[in-house]
């Protein structure tokens, strides 16, 4: 189940609740029971690393109909 994050207003507690992705939108109360609060935007941080150059886009023709000679 996902776990969304929120931020009280009244008391600026940041807080994280696990709900289904149907009910993300739904209000949600802090753990002091304050109701005024934001959902905040979640961020994912992925990390790894890479040995080869990522492949350039575009670049020359060949082959086929849509970048050779073929059709004319």
């Amino acid at each position: 189940m996902p776990r969304y994050e929120y931020r009280c207003r009244s008391c600026a507690t940041t807080f994280e609740l696990s709900r289904p992705m149907s009910a993300s939108a739904a209000p949600a109360t802090c753990p002091d029971g304050h109701e005024d609060t934001v959902k905040l935007l979640s961020t994912v941080s992925v990390a790894g690393t890479t040995t080869s150059p990522a492949p350039s886009a575009g670049g020359g023709g060949g082959g086929g109909c849509c970048g050779g000679g073929c059709c004319g």
